[in-house]
């Protein structure tokens, strides 16, 4: 079941200041923390996991830190979701075989549609799209911006 916990906001969170404050090097854990608030002991575990998935590049070392291991627009937010629900372990009740019929076959499907439609809106937006979104309500972001001398 899809559920929204603090460490999938985290997640989500954590991508999204990657992309948004990224500059020439990677964005340090801490700058993330600073920024969006984020426990440490949490972060450094989903930046694992999702580094693990192919979302992000870890780079180790004194000027280690994180980044997007695609294009911003390659990424979605049904993506992170996958990555922290298997983190997260939790099991589904509504592909469980117990309980009555009404559930199983009148209340859990409701339940499944539902959560496959958002699935699917998630798996449209981008981290791209979080991005212009961020842009536009005034965001200030922290990247190094690099002049384009290109005609």
């Amino acid at each position: 079941m899809l559920r929204l916990s603090k460490k999938l906001l985290f997640a989500i969170e954590a991508v999204v200041d990657i992309a948004y404050n990224a500059g020439p090097g990677p964005v340090r854990s801490s700058e993330i923390s600073r920024r969006q608030g984020i426990p440490r002991r949490y972060l450094e575990q989903v930046l694992q996991q999702l580094v693990h998935h192919g979302v992000l590049a870890g780079q180790r070392g004194p000027r280690g830190g994180y980044r997007l291991a695609r294009e911003r627009r390659r990424i979605t937010v049904g993506e992170i979701i996958r990555v922290v629900r298997q983190l997260e372990g939790a099991s589904d009740p509504i592909v469980e075989e117990s309980g009555s019929e009404i559930g199983r076959d009148v209340v859990r499907p409701i339940w499944a549609g539902i959560q496959d439609e958002m699935m699917q809106r998630f798996d449209a937006m981008t981290i791209e799209e979080l991005c212009d979104t961020a842009r536009r309500k005034g965001i200030k972001s922290e990247a190094v911006q690099v002049p384009d001398f290109s005609i």
